[in-house]
């Protein structure tokens, strides 16, 4: 069966978006080696036998130009707290596995969510849970129920960021309910902490 060939117009965020996984990942945002990922990334792409990833064709470059700002703002942030975690408090830190929800269905959105939150110290996706779209985080420095919770503000912060970058018109509408107060189920549930009891 001859799969159906995607334009470009909507492959392009996906591309981008897999140049730049390329390049944080091997920390090197050289001019070749991104030209290396976006090659790598139109091979993955077209291809390779893959799962159809479905694409808003939307892309919005003034929130990505924030979210790169943001990013990299956070991912400073991040490693000095977590320098200052380790001299401090050394082997008496408290981990936990959070269960963050997040308001979108779309696989390319939950795994941008997932490279995203996983690129900043401090965190990283354990498991995805993709029929709900739930993302499991084993976090550093969470003793508390309100420790949790601020995890999950900032991983749903990071979502609304992506959608409002690349995310369907529906995902879209879901942000404009949730600040209407309409309920989305957007919050996650359940702490676990380390040892794999969850934690109350």
């Amino acid at each position: 069966m001859t799969r159906q060939r995607i334009p470009l117009r909507v492959e392009l965020p996906l591309l981008i978006w897999l140049v730049l996984v390329w390049g944080a990942l091997w920390q090197d945002f050289s001019p070749g080696n991104l030209l290396f990922g976006a090659l790598i990334a139109f091979v993955v792409a077209n291809l390779l036998y893959l799962p159809p990833v479905e694409l808003s064709g939307r892309f919005n470059v003034l929130y990505a130009a924030g979210f790169a700002g943001r990013f990299l703002y956070e991912l400073v942030l991040a490693s000095l707290q977590v320098f200052w975690l380790a001299l401090t408090r050394g082997p008496r830190l408290k981990n936990a596995v959070v269960a963050v929800k997040l308001r979108s269905p779309s696989d390319l959105l939950v795994t941008a969510t997932g490279h995203a939150i996983s690129l900043i110290p401090g965190s990283l996706v354990v498991e995805v849970d993709r029929s709900t779209s739930t993302l499991y985080l084993h976090c550093l420095n969470v003793a508390t129920d309100d420790d949790a919770t601020n995890i999950r503000r900032g991983v749903l912060r990071t979502e609304e960021w992506l959608i409002r970058i690349m995310g369907t018109r529906e995902d879209l509408a879901l942000l404009k309910a949730e600040r209407e107060g309409i309920p989305a189920g957007a919050q996650g549930s359940g702490v676990e902490s380390s040892n794999g009891r969850e934690a109350e």
